[in-house]
């Protein structure tokens, strides 16, 4: 789209040592791509370009899973070796062992096929031709998952490959029986349930299929458009330029799902003019960072874990969408308010966004975008399966783009015979978006394999009861000590006293979990990964099941900004050049509101309530009251959390009102009501305090 720009231009710009350094990050995440030419080049689009094709298909005829899952599988392998070099020295070169591999990949798959049923037959008793191709399928899943990620996940699952295998020797209560390799390869490579199981079901019906639509979306212009209408929408005040990043981190991040993808397409942008409207280049970071993040909370694609938990609790993924909605509502309204603080708190300048066009001038050049954006949800409603919502979006994306010769997937000129045929179709956005969608699903491919291989093996083992087991052992013998302490200070020594210690400390020591496995692998594989192992304990404590696993998700969306692989903060710093941890701690501070109201979900069932009862069926017994109640008290609970740990409410906090609106955040954010009084309370003391008090607090910046 050519005919209007963001502004970024007058703004400054990026350097291109910034834009290398971010790009750097991201290989060292994501796995460097190699760039050939010629006919190598030709040939590996149209491999992509063949996957993306054949997932369509699959999306509107029926392909048992049995055949689909094991060539989704085959397809990322081969295009993971072709596309990634084994080490940076051989980067751009195709080399002999690539090829090797690519074609041991498809081998490996093409065993699976040519069985069909008696494969998974003989799967208690494989042969050791099938055990041979098994350990075989594993090592190139987990080579293929260093060359795309980085080697921390694949060296998990060798830890949960050893945990089966060596059962008998560990000490209780981690021992088992133990499983050789025969038992291994027939329950992760011949069944449905270990590599081929949930996590690869899901990679390659719903997470391809959104992974396309992005890309059409991208290629058609929407995401340009998008980060336009919102820097053009929020111009003329202090806190416009925070405004603008928060929306089009909204925009952007609703389709696309990834957040240092949200992170830095904003911050190419946006950091010309956050600095000039006087945020530091930590400050600056943090709020891009923290916008990008909300990529992966915010309907209508959210996370690629996001289809996982529709797959794992066999709910609608507009359930999901649905459970998403308030939390996301939360976490940007977080945010929000503390650009705000941040405009009075650092008395920012007034920077004009955009000086070309208008947001309405804009929006009726480009309505369509909108309607691609929100089609999803609307065959949702309509009735269609999530695999078929996506499957129409994408072509509605595709034939909205005709709307305009800017946006145009296929140029006029090549329908008016003014370019060459066969050059003019391949050079086509339409072709670069089914290539992209391809090669951009790759990395969660080979982590949902990855991670497949770890569902095996809990399930194999039972290691999700027994970790289980042992956390609700550490939260009951913590709870004890809560309960004599609470008792102490007055209150009733009941069962149910007992009961809601033991399930705070559980969802605490559950969310700690999370974190660490999260600050080791991606967003996917972490949820995965505690989903099996995790989650039963709090369900066992009475949390329904979709609350448990929406309070997973959300913590492990935290491994995006927390460091070693805190990728969205690092990017969003080698944009601004300011440290990236500072800016990661910073990003911490513009999440952490939001990332406290997971608890709510759990800790009691009216808290559940923010979730809007886990179904669109369950809306009709839903109590709107109790709902309105709890989202009134959340948002006041974010608000009192933001303004503590930004030190400002009505003006500058001093210490006791700081710590006043930290405790009362915390007390909103239990959901019960003897807390939420005493939060309010605290928060509406503040305010009275503050008001009483003379003069401002207003520093420079």
């Amino acid at each position: 789209m050519a005919d209007h720009s963001t502004g970024a231009a007058d703004a400054g710009g990026i350097s291109e040592e910034a834009l290398k350094r971010v790009e750097e990050l991201i290989e060292e995440e994501e796995g460097a791509h190699n760039r050939y030419r010629g006919v190598l080049a030709v040939m590996l689009t149209a491999a992509a370009v063949i996957m993306s094709l054949f997932h369509l298909y699959a999306a509107v005829e029926i392909v048992p899973a049995y055949i689909l899952r094991p060539v989704h599988v085959a397809f990322a392998l081969a295009l993971v070796f072709l596309l990634f070099p084994i080490a940076k020295r051989f980067r751009h070169r195709l080399m002999w062992w690539d090829v090797i591999f690519a074609v041991a990949s498809i081998a490996v798959v093409a065993y699976v096929l040519y069985w069909g049923d008696e494969f998974g037959d003989r799967a208690v008793t494989p042969l050791l031709m099938d055990q041979i191709l098994g350990v075989a399928l594993i090592v190139l899943i987990l080579e293929a998952n260093r060359r795309s990620s980085t080697w921390i996940l694949p060296f998990i699952v060798l830890l949960f490959l050893a945990y089966a295998l060596f059962g008998p020797y560990l000490p209780q209560p981690w021992t088992h029986k133990g499983y050789d390799i025969a038992r291994l390869t027939g329950a992760l490579y011949m069944t449905l349930e270990g590599i081929f199981g949930v996590a690869v079901d899901v990679s390659s019906t719903l997470i391809i299929l959104f992974t396309i639509f992005g890309a059409f979306l991208q290629f058609s212009g929407a995401g340009k458009f998008f980060l336009d209408f919102s820097f053009a929408a929020m111009g003329g005040k202090p806190s416009s330029a925070g405004r603008a990043v928060v929306m089009s981190s909204f925009l952007l991040g609703g389709p696309s799902g990834s957040g240092v993808a949200t992170t830095v397409t904003i911050g190419a942008v946006a950091y010309p003019l956050l600095a000039k409207a006087g945020y530091g280049k930590e400050a600056a970071g943090g709020l891009l960072a923290a916008g990008g993040l909300g990529a992966i909370i915010s309907p209508p694609v959210l996370g690629a874990a996001a289809f996982l938990i529709a797959e794992f609790l066999k709910i609608s993924y507009l359930d999901v969408i649905l459970m998403a909605t308030i939390p996301t509502i939360l976490f940007y309204l977080g945010i929000f308010i503390m650009v705000e603080i941040d405009a009075r708190k650092f008395n920012m300048r007034a920077v004009a966004l955009e000086k070309h066009h208008r947001p309405l001038e804009l929006a009726k050049k480009y309505w369509y975008h909108f309607v691609s954006l929100v089609s999803i949800v609307v065959f949702l409603l309509m009735g269609y399966s999530p695999v078929l919502s996506v499957f129409y979006a994408t072509l509605v994306t595709a034939l909205f783009s005709f709307f305009r010769s800017d946006s145009a997937l296929i140029p006029y000129d090549w329908f008016r015979g003014r370019m060459p045929w066969i050059r003019g179709f391949w050079e086509s956005g339409f072709v670069k978006a089914l290539e992209s969608g391809s090669v951009g699903v790759l990395n969660v491919a080979m982590t949902c394999a990855s991670a497949g291989i770890i569902v095996g093996v809990v399930t194999l083992t039972g290691l999700g009861l027994k970790f289980s087991a042992i956390v609700l052992d550490y939260a009951d013998s913590g709870a004890q000590g809560l309960v004599t302490l609470w008792t102490f200070l007055g209150a009733a020594n009941t069962p149910e006293l007992l009961h809601d210690m033991k399930l705070l400390l559980t969802a605490f020591y559950t969310a700690l979990i999370v974190w660490i496995v999260g600050l080791a692998v991606p967003v996917t594989a972490s949820y995965i990964i505690c989903a099996v192992v995790a989650a039963p304990a709090m369900i066992k404590l009475g949390v329904p099941d979709f609350a448990a696993h929406m309070f997973i998700f959300y913590y492990a969306v935290l491994s995006e900004v927390s460091p070693p692989t805190a990728l969205s903060p690092f990017a969003a710093a080698a944009i601004t050049g300011g440290g990236p941890y500072r800016t990661t701690l910073l990003s911490w501070k513009y999440c952490a509101p939001a990332f406290l109201v997971p608890f709510m979900f759990v800790l009691d069932p009216s808290g559940a309530g923010l979730l809007l009862g886990g179904s669109f069926k369950n809306l009709a017994q839903a109590d709107w009251g109790a709902i309105a109640v709890v989202s009134v008290t959340a948002v006041i609970g974010v608000l009192a959390l933001a303004g503590g740990l930004q030190g400002w409410l009505l003006r500058r906090t001093n210490v006791v009102e700081r710590w006043m609106l930290i405790v009362a955040g915390l007390a909103l954010v239990y959901p019960t009501t003897n807390s939420d009084l005493i939060g309010a309370a605290l928060v509406a003391l503040v305010a009275v305090m503050q008001k009483l008090r003379r003069g401002t607090a207003a520093a420079p910046a």
